[in-house]
């Protein structure tokens, strides 16, 4: 069966699920056979081990610890690359980045911006809308900075935001000077910390929400990204609870904290408007942890920007009320492109265009079903030091090849029996190494058809 069609049967196939739900399974959600709300909370920059729930010692995460405890959570979550837009552009579009036009990040100065995401690809908003969704984008969209590239024209109904990637001050929210903030297409200039501002934006879209249409919410907060400013209260309240903790690591605990607060926040929202018992909440990071920056991506090596683990691997969860047991946890691998397809098949609403991510809803549901039988890749092109050059990984069952920066040599590991990618196997494993590293190059061949700067750029 190919993805396509697997996706219109497992459609069925979960209609039949919602409806031999209980009465009591469906309490405080909507009637029998209404399609679900879709809440997408993606963070920036969260470590894999920067949950208390993932192991940190030195946080507390109460409102993403409880969410994912509600539902099911992920062990083997990667996102698709270990930088910023690559990851967002594959979420929203279901495909790997760089089929879309976004193999690194965009940025404000075309000679250092390395995507420019390809017009006729539809996104999640526009997938949805035939089924009569109403979408908003809230907070950091970073898929591009004008026309025809914003929330606005790519099929969001309501945009409340920040274009750019980076802000260099939580609290003016310039990037290079310029002011990206933008409500709808408008420029804006709001006062207050960004993850406040994201959070009290979300609330009030959740409240307005009238009852009968169902609704998705894409809200991408910028923490914990650098820089590291955490509002002065969160940090006093870490130092006084955490003795001797570095200054480096209070700051990023506390802004961690201060976002899950407001995630918390978020949901008591949602609470309110009587919608959470049919509303799936998506929760997950769009790379590793900036070990440079203080952050704890657990026992596995690496951070963000890296092909390492601790450059892929993120915290994720899934929680549906009376649909996904609580306390479900899952190591199969997903990556950040199988959302898009998860919530079309939980929202019955077909693909009929191509795409990359595979459905993890039967692992969600507990059904017994196979892990899918694929590669996976991951990429990352970038200017800088990189020089425009790109590097790879691909992940065949337990065996992994990577490059670890570009030009460098092919490094192989078995994940299994190597968590900690420490024994480098490219020259005890030749056959496999060579088997891996031509199906690598092959996905690179796909890649290489599709444009990833303005035409004339």
């Amino acid at each position: 069966m190919n993805r396509r069609h697997f996706l219109k049967a497992a459609g069925g196939a979960v209609a039949a699920t919602l409806a031999g739900c209980t009465g009591a399974q469906r309490a405080g959600g909507a009637a029998a056979g209404a399609r679900p709300n879709l809440l997408v909370i993606l963070v920036d920059d969260l470590g894999w081990g920067d949950l208390s729930s993932y192991g940190a010692p030195d946080l507390a995460s109460p409102h993403v610890d409880r969410l994912i405890a509600a539902g099911c959570r992920f062990d083997r979550a990667y996102a698709n690359c270990p930088v910023c837009s690559p990851t967002r552009a594959a979420l929203l579009t279901g495909r790997y980045q760089d089929l879309v036009g976004v193999p690194g990040v965009i940025r404000t100065h075309l000679e250092n911006s390395w995507g420019n995401l390809v017009e006729s690809v539809p996104l999640l908003p526009q997938v949805l809308k035939p089924a009569g969704y109403a979408s908003a984008c809230i907070g950091k969209w970073h898929l591009g900075l004008q026309a025809p590239d914003t929330p606005m024209d790519r099929g969001f109904d309501h945009f409340r935001g920040f274009l750019g990637d980076m802000m260099d001050d939580y609290y003016t929210h310039r990037r290079h000077g310029i002011n990206y903030m933008r409500r709808g297409r408008e420029e804006i200039d709001p006062k207050g910390h960004a993850t406040d501002l994201f959070t009290e934006w979300a609330c009030e879209w959740l409240g307005s929400r009238p009852a009968g249409r169902p609704w998705c919410l894409y809200l991408a907060y910028n923490a914990p990204h650098t820089p590291i400013q955490p509002p002065a209260a969160w940090l006093a309240k870490v130092k006084a609870r955490e003795a001797g903790i570095a200054e480096k690591r209070a700051k990023l605990v506390a802004l961690i904290e201060h976002m899950d607060d407001g995630i918390g926040r978020v949901l008591k929202a949602l609470d309110a408007t009587g919608q959470a018992g049919n509303t799936i909440v998506v929760f997950a990071s769009d790379n590793g942890g900036q070990t440079s920056a203080g952050a704890r991506n657990g026992a596995i090596r690496a951070g963000k920007g890296t092909l390492y683990e601790g450059g892929i691997r993120v915290p994720m969860g899934v929680r549906w009320p009376g649909r996904i047991r609580p306390g479900s946890r899952t190591d199969r691998p997903v990556l950040s492109m199988d959302i898009l397809p998860t919530l079309c098949e939980a929202a019955g609403v077909r693909i009929d265009h191509e795409i990359d991510g595979v459905s993890f809803m039967p692992t969600l549901l507990g059904r017994d079903a196979p892990d899918p039988e694929r590669d996976l890749f991951w990429g990352r092109r970038e200017g800088g030091k990189f020089k425009g050059r790109a590097m790879y990984a691909i992940r065949r069952g337990d065996w992994k090849l990577l490059e670890p920066m570009p030009g460098e040599p092919r490094e192989l590991y078995n994940l299994a029996a190597d968590p900690l990618e420490a024994r480098n196997l490219a020259t005890s494993e030749p056959a496999r190494f060579k088997e891996l590293g031509a199906a690598l190059d092959a996905q690179l061949a796909r890649y290489a058809k599709v444009p990833w700067k303005p035409e004339g750029k």
